[in-house]
């Protein structure tokens, strides 16, 4: 009996599963690594990268320099050191698209829910979701910020105020697909054995929906997360880029983009710059998006 024991295989766990199957992924691991160097770098930069301190007299004469020592990115048209901006604008991108996702996948995964498992309310919510969805979203932003840029500002002040209302802005015009998928996961779902026997023993419909339903969409929705952070960086670095997103001394990628689009002939390296710190950024989520659709199913994964 011990032996044949010994002969079995042992059992592997499921976290260890996912992650076994996320690392024969190599695009992912690429993701996850440079995302990681990325996320460190606006992190823990700033306290090790300490730019000098120049009266305006100095940072004048110290304007469009390009990269040395003493300046790794070079200057822009101010005099500031851009690598200092880089990673000050790369903690404001990478805190929108996170905020936004959350904004984004609670609002879509609780009218998914909803929708799926109730049918009476099904109809009008998807009807909602695709009134969200027939919306032109670069428009429909660029009226909220201009009409709510000034009064939230007076409020809590123009940094603040600027970040709260791109990152609502964003999360409330990016939540459709994540409800439709939820809402396909819940249908199939509701019809399960262990659901319908929940159903005959009189559990509550919030018991079934916290202990059955929500435990098993979570799969897809850490998925549509991952597609969320991309889609809500490039989303606010376009708003930036038009001059509608944050003020200019709250720098953000896509503001830096901005700000060297009229120097970009004569110094293109002022362009280069945040626009390929946005390219890796998205490209590293989508590939970690990619990865944990593979790793999350059992199929793939031979179980």
């Amino acid at each position: 009996m011990t032996d044949a024991a010994a002969l079995l295989p042992k059992a592997v766990s499921q976290r260890r599963a996912i992650w076994q199957q996320f690392r024969t992924h190599k695009g992912a691991l690429f993701g996850l690594i440079v995302l990681g160097i990325l996320t460190l770098a606006v992190l823990i930069g700033p306290y090790l990268w300490v730019p000098e301190k120049l009266s305006v007299a100095q940072a004048i004469k110290l304007k469009n320099q390009g990269p040395s020592l003493r300046f790794p990115l070079g200057t822009d048209q101010l005099g500031r050191d851009m690598l200092a901006r880089m990673m000050l604008a790369g903690r404001i991108s990478l805190a929108v698209g996170f905020v936004a996702m959350a904004i984004a996948i609670t609002l879509g995964t609780l009218v998914g829910i909803l929708a799926g498992f109730f049918r009476r309310i099904d109809g009008p919510l998807m009807r909602l979701t695709d009134m969200f969805l027939a919306l032109p979203l670069i428009p429909l932003l660029l009226v909220m910020v201009m009409l709510f840029r000034d009064r939230i500002a007076g409020m809590i002040g123009p940094e603040l105020g600027a970040f709260v209302l791109i990152v609502f802005a964003i999360g409330i015009t990016s939540w459709m697909q994540t409800a439709r998928i939820v809402r396909g996961e819940v249908l199939a779902l509701k019809e399960r054995e262990y659901v319908l026997a929940a159903r005959s023993i009189g559990t509550a419909p919030l018991g079934i929906i916290l202990r059955h339903i929500l435990p098993n969409v979570i799969s897809p929705v850490m998925v549509a997360a991952t597609l969320e952070i991309a889609g809500a960086i490039i989303t606010e670095s376009v708003l930036s880029f038009l001059g509608l997103g944050f003020p200019p001394d709250f720098p953000t990628w896509g503001r830096l983009l901005y700000d060297a689009l009229q120097y970009m002939q004569v110094y293109p390296e002022r362009v280069i710059w945040p626009g390929l710190a946005i390219s890796l950024t998205v490209l590293s989520v989508n590939y970690i998006g990619d990865g944990l659709r593979d790793a999350l199913d059992p199929r793939i994964r031979g179980r």
